[in-house]
């Protein structure tokens, strides 16, 4: 037996119906990578100021088809002891309205001018001008505390033999203190999104590049990294 046709006024309700119930279905999570990938590159842009040199900065695109929720406030951060520098990992942090964090890939290549070894040195041998040179290279490459200037280097000892064309690093040369015990030095303590400059008291005596020990005016005792202008940085 055929059934009868709906009304073109009963088919129409039943397709409004559908209509509105689509309409009021929860759309799924997204949270724009653009925002993320923003967030990243202005934390990233903020830590390396001041950094000498050429400063490049990637982001790697962030998950399009991320279920997270939109953010409204989205705040960027590295692990504590983590610089900006080289291949690195950012957190995005997101409180409101609905709490999340994810991690997005970056690099930050820094060039620049660095010092290199034209000849292969003994150690305890004194630097002369004619034993170092610069180069133009990709700083961030390279190993920590590269000196970037012959005047760093020159009449200092080597504290161990160096390769010909070797990079030379602050820790490879028996260079004057730069801090000495009970002296009061500037203090940059740096941590996810923040950075606190203050003063401390030395509690020994530190060449650039090496590490020291800080009282700070709370008394908290802290270890630091001296900077070639006696400044030390701090990472929590």
């Amino acid at each position: 037996m055929n059934r009868p046709l709906p009304r073109p006024a009963a088919l129409w309700r039943g397709v409004s119906s559908l209509v509105l119930f689509a309409l009021f279905l929860p759309a799924a999570a997204h949270q724009p990578p653009e925002a993320v990938e923003a967030a990243v590159r202005g934390f990233l842009e903020r830590e390396v100021q001041g950094l000498p040199g050429d400063v490049r900065i990637g982001v790697r695109a962030f998950d399009p088809d991320n279920r997270l929720p939109p953010c409204t406030a989205l705040e960027a951060f590295l692990q504590p002891g983590t610089r900006a520098w080289g291949q690195v990992s950012v957190g995005v942090r997101c409180n409101a309205p609905a709490a999340w964090t994810a991690w997005v890939q970056a690099r930050v290549q820094v060039f620049g001018p660095y010092l290199v070894t034209t000849r292969a040195l003994r150690s305890a041998e004194i630097i002369g001008t004619a034993d170092v040179e610069m180069r133009e290279g990709e700083l961030s490459a390279l190993p920590d505390n590269v000196l970037t200037a012959p005047e760093q280097a020159l009449g200092h000892a080597t504290r161990f033999a160096q390769a010909a064309g070797a990079p030379l690093r602050a820790g490879s040369l028996r260079l004057p203190d730069a801090v000495r015990r009970g002296q009061t030095v500037p203090v940059v303590t740096r941590g996810p999104g923040f950075a606190v400059s203050g003063e401390g008291q030395a509690l020994n005596g530190a060449a650039p590049g090496e590490r020291v020990r800080i009282r700070l005016g709370n008394g908290q005792i802290v270890q630091g990294r001296v900077r070639p202008d006696g400044a030390v940085d701090v990472d929590f």
